[in-house]
């Protein structure tokens, strides 16, 4: 049995419904927060179970009789994220899975600028030293963040954040498809994958550039201090924890850590990843 963790989020959903076109619904389960959230999937034949990081005895449950399992990283930072993850290791190890997979990042370095980076490196360890054959998917910067760092500029046409440098943008749906192939073809990927992006890396202003183009009106690019940005999120609200922890992200890319462009994400859909283009073209026009 697969067995998929946060399958009602945007990426365990997706690799959800990929893994469903590929085996039986009867061997496949999900562990998510909110089982009722998931009703549609139980109502497929998929084994749904209640399952969080915060609670292993929960996930002893949700990962019963799983041969493989996919630990969907959690959406936080610091050293909760790290116990959590570890926690879902150490269950699926219980469990008698023969093999975890987890979602890393193309930038999990334990000296990153950006935080999160830092707890994939972190995970990456607990995975080598738990005893269990591992692939740790380190995949490309998601798309979604560059739309979502554009979304303001989409309203007063100009692209305001600090220095930043090039990100190697990766769709989403691209890259549940690689993990699904991972969890299904154990002979194409093991250990820490090689960076899993869409080409070619690009900077804001590349990005600001390419909505220009799509719109049809300017958006431009304006470069300001890492203080005076910090001071401008926390004025609008933000937490000056999250402010510090988006501030590693510019402070992470200035240094290229999301920069590299890899093939093998391409080798393994047998197709090119979206383009960054193509992703803000689709996702622009609505």
């Amino acid at each position: 049995m697969i067995i998929v963790t946060g399958a009602n989020g945007q990426l365990g959903r997706a690799i959800t419904e990929r893994l469903l076109q590929r085996v039986p619904a009867a061997r496949l389960g999900v562990s998510v927060r909110n089982p009722e959230q998931a009703s549609a999937l139980a109502a497929r034949g998929v084994r749904v179970r209640r399952g969080t990081f915060e609670d292993p005895a929960s996930l002893r449950h949700a990962f019963e009789g799983a041969s493989h399992v996919l630990i969907v990283s959690v959406d936080s930072a610091g050293e909760a994220a790290v116990r959590q993850h570890g926690a879902a290791i150490e269950a699926a190890r219980a469990a008698g899975a023969h093999r975890v997979l987890y979602t890393s990042h193309m930038g999990s370095n334990p000296a990153s600028r950006f935080a999160p980076m830092r707890d994939h490196a972190a995970t990456e360890a607990l995975l080598q030293g738990s005893g269990v054959a591992f692939t740790s998917l380190r995949n490309g910067f998601y798309a979604a963040s560059a739309l979502m760092l554009l979304e303001r500029a989409l309203e007063t046409g100009k692209l305001v954040a600090p220095e930043d440098g090039p990100v190697s943008w990766t769709e989403h749906g691209d890259l549940a498809d690689a993990a699904v192939i991972a969890l299904t073809d154990e002979a194409r990927l093991g250990g820490s994958t090689p960076p899993l992006t869409a080409s070619p890396a690009l900077d804001l202003a590349e990005i600001a550039a390419i909505a220009s183009e799509l719109l049809g009106r300017s958006i431009t690019r304006v470069t300001v201090s890492d203080r005076a940005f910090r001071a401008d999120m926390v004025s609008h609200g933000v937490p000056e924890e999250r402010a510090d922890l988006l501030l590693g992200l510019f402070a992470a890319s200035r240094e290229r850590e999301f920069a590299a462009v890899d093939p093998t994400l391409e080798r393994l859909l047998g197709r090119a990843p979206m383009s960054m283009r193509h992703y803000l073209a689709a996702r622009l026009s609505r």
